[in-house]
């Protein structure tokens, strides 16, 4: 797996990586990014999108603003237990319990979460503080990517196209989705890693794709869905476009097209591999949670497509996607990107040989996206196979994120040597560009900071959000009846109203149940994932005990042998044959003891994680390995 095995097939393909510098950047090879002054300067240009997360105060009103606030305070919850890589949370669907990051990327909010954690930052700083980085992060992804293809000026103006790209904003400012802004960092990456993999192959570039793969997944598996295919596709592309160019036969063409697919396809499998233990659970026990309420309703698809007009209407707003033309938020391509993108194309295309194909490519990504999004593309959301992965997207016009990627990288060729000729340094035909591509997006730069409609971030202030938002009120498959309200809810506004801090509850015991003269039980201890209880049941038959939270795989019983005692028998946990809530129970037998119930892992889960540390193995084997053989040929 080390360099030698690459290069040892590589000899071409280092050929047509020359001839590929020679048509862009003269052969001229670039300093570290680190030492690299437009990198910098293009990093330093993110101040203007960065700015209005450095006011006081938070932008309550945002779409998703406030979910990532609890998506975090849950997140703490969990690790306030000891639990870094959390599945279950406790909190959500009114205390019932949701298995939340079972099945949503958990990348971004782990990041949130050492910002709270170790920098001290409350909730709301911390949520900002992952969009700054998702802002910082993505400019200088994008521009090692296009530095690599295109030289440092188009790097620079594409760092900024990306920034500035109005659905970019419309996702950090008033969609205010935390994993997607995170997202936008990865596609870059996986590009660039691809890229390099393919016309430089060495074991650094494996590792950079099945890192980079992997963290997209983490963080966003809706987003590496829209993705994947571009990637895929792309890869394919480079392949034909630079795999010894010099091949001769039929058969010595496809080897060497193989060859060059081996490196980006074993990097592509290793990110499989590194994030198995997320995707597997994620991907088989999706079964177990309903979807219906996130796909039917206002959430249905087939209300959100997009009005070609509207991907070239100035306007903007803060408000929400609704059925029909008239949304209150804006799903515009922007101005700047497509004159630039459009420039670019003209001025460069004679000039570009071989990377046509490359520019070609990105143009129809870029169409493929809006046609997608649009009501033109409708009909397509209605087929078998293909409407399965478009409607992954939930709403069309999520589609957009690979619109604004391509056409963010069409719009760098605006940068190619053969319009800004003084490359290697800042120049003012480039500081004109790169200012023109800020000042477009300025009207955009805004947030709108609000005071909390439910009172400060606290258990209770989540019950009125839920409640008033029908929104993190997510169920299993055996909920008949979704609830609206919940004795944990209760629970914690009379806290509130008291006057006394909102603590969680002590215990997920029914107590309705109880007689009390025959039959009880009482929770000894209580974590957000398990609860032992003492029980005593006077009768001669086994009695249910029933928890409040939604029965899900994974949760497990247990009989002690004494308080906090060893486990010396598993019991069933079963959903309530009676009611609406799908509720755990567990049937206890007459006589008294101990029983623990506590959320394990299932297969699914072991397996995932067994792959994730095989794979980390691995990729260290073979870097040690690189790196003796790298020794050695010294």
């Amino acid at each position: 797996m080390g360099d030698k095995w690459l290069e040892g097939d590589a000899a071409e393909a280092r050929a047509a990586e020359k001839h590929h510098l020679e048509i862009f950047d003269g052969g001229i090879s670039h300093p570290p990014l680190w030492r690299d002054a437009l990198f910098w300067l293009a990093v330093g240009f993110t101040i203007f999108a960065v700015a209005p997360f450095l006011l006081p105060g938070y932008f309550w009103g945002a779409n998703d603003a406030r979910h990532h606030v609890y998506f975090l305070f849950e997140y703490d919850r969990l690790v306030q237990d000891g639990i870094w890589w959390p599945r279950w949370s406790p909190d959500f669907a009114f205390g019932y319990g949701y298995p939340f990051f079972n099945i949503y990327g958990p990348f971004s909010h782990f990041l949130g979460e050492l910002f709270h954690y170790f920098l001290g930052f409350d909730f709301t700083d911390a949520v900002e503080a992952v969009f700054v980085l998702s802002i910082v992060a993505s400019a200088g992804a994008m521009y090692a990517f296009v530095r690599s293809w295109l030289g440092r000026p188009a790097a620079l103006l594409a760092a900024l196209a990306y920034t500035y790209a109005p659905y970019h904003l419309l996702n950090l400012y008033v969609r205010a989705n935390l994993a997607e802004s995170m997202a936008f960092v990865w596609l870059p990456l996986c590009l660039w890693t691809a890229r390099q993999a393919v016309v430089r192959p060495a074991y650094r570039w494996i590792v950079g794709l099945a890192v980079s793969y992997a963290g997209l997944m983490v963080t966003s598996n809706l987003v590496i869905v829209l993705f994947t295919p571009l990637l895929a596709g792309y890869v394919l592309l480079l392949a034909l476009l630079y795999a010894q160019p010099g091949a001769k036969g039929g058969w010595a063409k496809v080897r060497a097209w193989l060859r060059a697919l081996a490196a980006p396809a074993l990097g592509g499998a290793a990110g499989l591999g590194l994030s198995a233990a997320f995707w597997l659970p994620a991907f088989t026990e999706r079964q177990y949670v309903r979807v219906d309420q996130w796909f039917d309703g206002r959430y249905a698809y087939r209300g959100h497509f997009v009005e070609w007009h509207q991907f070239f209407s100035p306007a903007w707003g803060f408000g929400a996607s609704v059925p029909g033309p008239d949304d209150t938020i804006s799903f515009q391509i922007g101005a700047a990107l497509v004159v630039f993108g459009a420039l670019g194309v003209l001025f460069t295309w004679k000039t570009l040989e071989r990377a046509r194909w490359e520019v070609l490519f990105f143009i129809v990504g870029a169409v493929f996206g809006l046609f997608v999004a649009s009501v033109s593309g409708a009909w397509l959301w209605e087929l078998p196979v293909v409407g399965g992965v478009l409607q992954a997207a939930q709403f069309p016009w999520r589609w957009l994120v690979i619109t604004t990627l391509c056409v963010s990288l069409l719009a760098a060729l605006v940068g190619h040597r053969s319009i800004v000729a003084e490359m290697q340094r800042l120049s003012l035909p480039l500081l004109t560009l790169a200012s023109l591509l800020i000042l477009a997006s300025y009207p955009y730069l805004r947030v709108e900071i609000r005071e909390p409609a439910e009172g400060p971030v606290s258990l209770a202030a989540l019950m009125r959000f839920q409640q008033s938002a029908d929104e993190m009120t997510g169920s299993t498959a055996w909920v008949k009846e979704i609830p609206t309200w919940s004795p944990m809810a209760d629970y914690y506004i009379s806290q509130e109203q008291a006057g006394g801090p909102v603590r969680p509850v002590d215990t997920k015991l029914d107590y309705s149940i109880f007689d009390y003269e025959t039959f009880g039980a009482s929770s000894v201890a209580h974590s957000t994932i398990s609860e032992e209880v003492f029980y005593y049941n006077g009768r001669e038959t086994p009695q249910r005990l029933v928890f409040n939270h939604f029965y899900y795989p994974g949760w497990n019983a247990y009989l002690l042998d004494g308080e906090h005692g060893q486990r010396i028998q598993q019991i069933p946990v079963v959903p309530e044959e009676t009611g609406t809530l799908g509720r755990m129970t567990v049937e206890v037998p007459p006589g008294s003891g101990y029983l623990l119930l506590i959320y394990e892992d299932t297969p699914p889960r072991t397996v995932g994680g067994v792959l994730s540390i095989v794979t980390i193995s691995l990729l260290a084997i073979g870097g040690a390995i690189s790196i003796i053989l790298q020794r050695r040929r010294k």
